[in-house]
């Protein structure tokens, strides 16, 4: 797929999942990537599924401030497509309940967030 092509696709599953989260965030969503990072020079836009996962300073990432986690709601490899920053422990359980209420599955592997 050409550059662009695969970044308007990306854009376009990145605002997806943004408008998503900031429904259930209170507008505090933020976009993430857009495209996959595979290491070639094969341009591919980040994946159409959703799932979610939480970040904290276990994961290897240095937080910079001192809530607890951050949301990112990511493709099956991974990539966030969009996340919000100062999860305290009660939103995080609040937030589960609506992925589950919402069918949106836990993603268990390596978050791969904006640097």
């Amino acid at each position: 797929m050409q550059y662009f092509q695969a970044l308007k696709l990306g854009q376009k599953r990145v605002e997806s999942s943004r408008e998503y989260l900031n429904k259930i965030a209170n507008g505090k969503a933020m976009p993430a990537l857009a495209l996959r990072d595979n290491k070639t020079n094969v341009w591919e836009p980040v994946g159409e599924e959703n799932l979610y996962a939480f970040v904290d300073e276990s994961a290897g990432f240095v937080l910079t401030d001192n809530s607890g986690y951050i949301l990112a709601l990511v493709d099956k490899n991974g990539t966030s497509k969009s996340i919000v920053q100062g999860v305290t422990k009660e939103q995080k359980e609040n937030f589960e309940s609506m992925f589950k209420a919402d069918s949106i599955s836990e993603y268990k592997g390596k978050v791969i967030l904006p640097v």
